[in-house]
Order: structure tokens, then C-alpha cells, then sequence
């Protein structure tokens, strides 16, 4: 546990030198005797976590996949925290998704026992002419690439609510405004009313959705409008978590 923690300090303290530093000085910055700062520093070195050049030590490869991918989980970690505030907040089920590489991905789902989420019956990435989510991301798309996912994906009936057709689909898409959230009703799963905010970070078409049972769609219209006042709240902190 002790030379763990002697590499950890060695490491934090070479983290620190953007333009690297000599053995000496980091056994100084961290009170450990040269023999075992230099005995550990050749470790770190072997192992990908440091390296040396012209006799000064920096961050390995090993040390900035483990940075980078603590950085992801932070970024995460903001968004999950974000819908389950949320979540508790509004009282419905949250969602986020993005439109990548040509495919509607849900990243994330906040919901409870109270407010549960809508069970995926029918694959989400299939089904976005059905859904809210998908609706909304392919509102954001140009033309082109709206028909492009049509191709892949063609309209079909998931409900006696569902459009009917690619063209009468299309022509609801184009009638929406880029930014205007996106509501349905029992298109996707009978019982069920839903709504999808836009974001758009750059070239990025994403979206925050949240549901509610069809004896509650009163509620849609307001439940909306706080997510998307939230949203707006939150978007300085958000912008780069949400690129995850």
C-alpha cells in the first residue's frame, strides 16, 4: 500500500509540470528519497503510466486514457444528475438522446418506481418515426438525411395512432420549427403521451424527452415547458456534458 501511495504522489506531482520535470525535483515535491522516487519513477515509466525525455518525466499514455476516461464519466455523471433533478422536480420520466452516426441512441433514463419510464416494446432506433425522441432528432435533421434514415427505417403502424406514411411524416417534420419541442400521443405505446425538447450544440442534434400516462396528458403542456425553462437553466453547465 505504501509504494502505491509514494507512485500516486509521484504521479500528482508530474501532473503538475505541464513541460515535465527531473527525478530530483519530484522527489522533493513529494519528501520521498531519490534511491525511491528513482526506483518508482522507472516503474511508472515501464508501465505506460510515465514517460522520460532528455531526462524529465511526464504523463504516459496509460495516465491520459485513465484521465480521459475519468473526464467521460464526469461529463456523465453531470447529465445523470441533471435528469434526476429532473426527474424529482417535474414528477415524470426523463429522458436524453442524440441522433450519431445516423442512428437515434437514448443515452440515458432517469425514471422511479412512482414515475416509471416507457417500456422500449419496439427498438427505439427503428421506431423514431413512432416516438417523441425520434421525432424531434429527425426534426433536426436536413432533408437529406431525414430520408436517408426513412430508407433505413421505413414508417410503420405501432399504434392505431402512428403516422401513416413516410410523405405525411416528412411533411409533419417540416411544419415543425427547429427549436419547438415535439409532442405525441400514444403513437409509440398506447397509454402513453409524450414530449421532446431540442437541443442543438452545433452540428449535434440531441434531445431531452419526458413522458406521462395518457389520463395525465393534461399535464404535458406545463411539464414541458418546465423542462424546457430547466433546460435553459442549465445549458452553460451542460453544453459540454451533453457531447458525451
Amino acid at each position: 500500500m505504501g509504494s502505491v501511495q509514494r507512485a500516486m504522489r509521484l504521479l500528482e506531482s508530474v501532473a503538475e509540470h505541464e513541460h515535465g520535470a527531473p527525478a530530483k525535483q519530484l522527489a522533493r515535491e513529494t519528501g520521498l528519497a531519490l534511491p525511491t522516487a528513482y526506483h518508482l519513477l522507472r516503474t511508472l515509466v515501464h508501465e505506460g503510466y510515465l514517460r522520460r525525455d532528455k531526462g524529465l518525466f511526464f504523463l504516459g499514455e496509460a495516465a491520459e486514457r485513465l484521465s480521459s476516461s475519468g473526464a467521460e464519466q464526469k461529463r456523465r455523471s453531470t447529465v445523470v444528475e441533471a435528469l434526476a433533478h429532473w426527474r424529482d422536480l417535474i414528477g415524470v420520466p426523463v429522458y436524453y438522446a442524440q441522433y450519431r452516426n445516423g442512428e437515434i441512441e437514448v443515452l440515458c433514463v432517469s425514471d422511479s418506481p412512482g414515475n416509471p419510464a416507457v417500456e422500449e416494446w419496439a427498438d427505439f432506433r427503428e421506431t423514431g418515426h413512432a416516438h417523441a425522441i425520434g421525432q424531434c432528432l429527425l426534426a433536426q435533421l436536413d432533408d437529406e438525411a431525414r430520408r436517408d434514415h426513412l430508407d433505413r427505417y421505413p414508417v410503420q403502424s405501432i399504434t392505431p395512432y402512428t403516422v401513416r406514411d413516410g410523405h405525411s411524416l416528412l411533411r409533419r417534420l417540416e411544419r415543425t420549427a427547429r427549436m419547438e419541442p415535439v409532442t405525441e400521443r400514444q403513437e409509440y405505446a398506447l397509454g402513453t403521451v409524450c414530449a421532446a425538447v431540442p437541443i442543438t450544440l452545433g452540428n449535434a442534434a440531441a434531445t431531452m424527452a419526458i413522458s406521462l400516462p395518457a389520463h395525465q396528458a393534461d399535464r404535458l403542456p406545463a411539464a414541458t415547458q418546465q423542462l424546457q425553462e430547466e433546460i435553459g437553466r442549465l445549458m452553460g453547465s451542460l453544453a459540454i456534458s451533453i457531447s458525451i
